[in-house]
């Protein structure tokens, strides 16, 4: 393979469909490289074309753009009719931020997405290195560190003495990377595999595992192939194993995740204590973070990591932009980042989020938390023509008919708070009735699953009671909606 990092020449195409388009375009003067997603999905593919410290980019390119980016660069020129172009060092380790929309100066966890190769392990090795600080070294940079999403077993809180915990247990231990479900992680192992491969192997080495497991969704087909190919590219010290769960939303969850791991078909939460730290992956002591979590890591035993956030934008958008941005920052400053402009409201913090319109709230988990909202890390925009109480009716049905069954207030709690939404439209709004079911769904179920679907009907109650009250008196303000009779 090309050692990117050695050439101020090179040709790079990002996106889901780079192969197909640098397929046949074969330069000895140029090398012409198929690059994971930078995250912005709207403007790919893209063509980054590089030469002695400039690089310019070419959004939603075809073959012929390919081509005569390449005739350019081959012609020691960069291609003419770029929508933007950036001055750098003559070779950058790193993708040079254009002035374009998803792009923030802020790309730390993201910043080699759409630049390295992410089927080369020497090109992450020559740029970056991997990490081979012993088990007490990873342990104290792990120190005040937290899980990063919902599948992560440590989500907001410190995970570095349940690391240490975990590591005088007996028992085979394993380290899950769980990239299930959430766009970033996906994006991650479809980009940079090498650098959540790095911050899991440090994690091996700091609970002396046996085994390292990589678990994504099977609907994220480029992240599971590029999880396998840099699984199979070098020795981590243990075997690695790349297992592909069900399109479900639930299947992200740590202890279902483990089941999936385990190759049970039907996977139900897991009662809890004990937890996975005790008894996870066939009944011994297992960890199981996101791709963000030990990316994140990775990028700390370099001393490169500043306190960002990563966060995807979904929902009524042209496609799903992922951008890292400073927790300082706002919710605001991730969809003005995507593009977004004018819409309902939004969803943020997951499939069970918080409803809310206002975005002026901080990225940290405790700003989020205050304010009612997830820390999924993700924003599903509602459009101008959405119905909030709609939304939230689907978003509760989905969960009555997704959720594992394994317990009671979540499995007939979902179905009894998706008929009150039903009774909304025939008249009857129950907000009494609802808010103490959701109050005992809050408290007694047991996983985040049931604890979370009661904040989407909680928060959209809240922030939209007139258009609840007025669907009962038999009118959609959106004008969407049929009422006075059966949805």
């Amino acid at each position: 393979m090309t050692n990117l990092s050695e050439r101020t020449t090179v040709l790079r195409v990002a996106g889901a469909d780079a192969a197909a388009l640098v397929d046949g375009v074969e330069r000895d003067d140029v090398p012409v490289v198929a690059v994971g997603s930078t995250g912005v999905r709207a403007l790919e593919p893209l063509v980054v074309a590089t030469h002695e410290g400039a690089s310019a980019f070419v959004t939603n390119a075809d073959a012929d753009a390919v081509v005569a980016a390449a005739d350019a660069l081959g012609d020691g020129a960069l291609p003419d009719g770029a929508d933007a172009r950036v001055e750098h060092d003559e070779t950058p380790d790193t993708l040079p931020v254009p002035s374009l929309d998803g792009f923030t100066d802020d790309r730390s966890v993201l910043a080699r997405c759409g630049w390295t190769d992410p089927r080369d392990a020497d090109d992450y090795a020559s740029t970056v290195g991997f990490s081979d600080a012993d088990a007490d070294a990873v342990l104290d940079a792990a120190e005040g560190l937290c899980g990063r999403g919902w599948g992560d077993w440590c989500a907001d809180e410190p995970y570095a003495d349940l690391w240490a915990g975990v590591r005088e247990r007996d028992g085979p231990t394993s380290v899950v990377v769980n990239a299930h479900g959430n766009p970033g992680d996906a994006l991650l192992l479809e980009s940079d595999p090498y650098a959540v491969l790095d911050g899991a192997s440090a994690a091996v080495r700091a609970v002396d595992a046996d085994y390292l497991y990589l678990y994504a969704s099977e609907a994220d087909a480029a992240a599971l192939e590029r999880a396998r190919d840099a699984a199979e590219a070098r020795d981590y010290g243990v075997p690695v194993e790349v297992v592909a769960g069900p399109d479900a939303y639930r299947a992200a969850e740590p202890t279902m995740a483990i089941e999936a791991i385990e190759g049970n078909h039907r996977l139900e939460a897991r009662l809890r204590p004990p937890g996975p730290e005790v008894e996870g992956v066939y009944g011994n002591p297992t960890i199981v973070h996101t791709a963000r979590t030990y990316a994140r890591l990775a990028g700390v035993l370099r001393d490169e990591a500043p306190e960002t956030r990563v966060v995807s934008v979904t929902g009524d958008v042209d496609a799903t932009t992922t951008v890292e941005l400073v927790e300082t920052d706002t919710v605001a400053s991730a969809t003005a980042a995507a593009g977004v402009e004018d819409f309902t409201a939004a969803c943020v913090g997951g499939k069970f989020g918080g409803i809310t319109t206002d975005l002026d709230v901080g990225l940290a988990p405790d700003a989020l938390h205050e304010a009612d909202l997830g820390t999924e890390g993700t924003v599903e925009i509602l459009g101008e023509d959405r119905c909030p109480v709609a939304f939230v009716g689907q978003r509760a049905n989905v969960a009555a008919e997704t959720n594992c069954g394994r317990c009671v207030p979540c499995r007939e709690g979902t179905t009894q708070l998706t008929e009150k939404l039903r009774d909304v439209y025939d008249g009857t709004y129950d907000e009494g009735g609802m808010t103490e079911l959701m109050g005992v769904m809050e408290s007694t179920s047991i996983c985040a699953f049931g604890r979370d679907v009661p904040r989407t009907v909680r928060t959209a109650m809240r922030e939209f009671d007139d258009a609840f009250e007025a669907h009962a008196a038999g009118d959609c303000p959106s004008g969407t909606c049929a009422v006075g009779g059966t949805q």
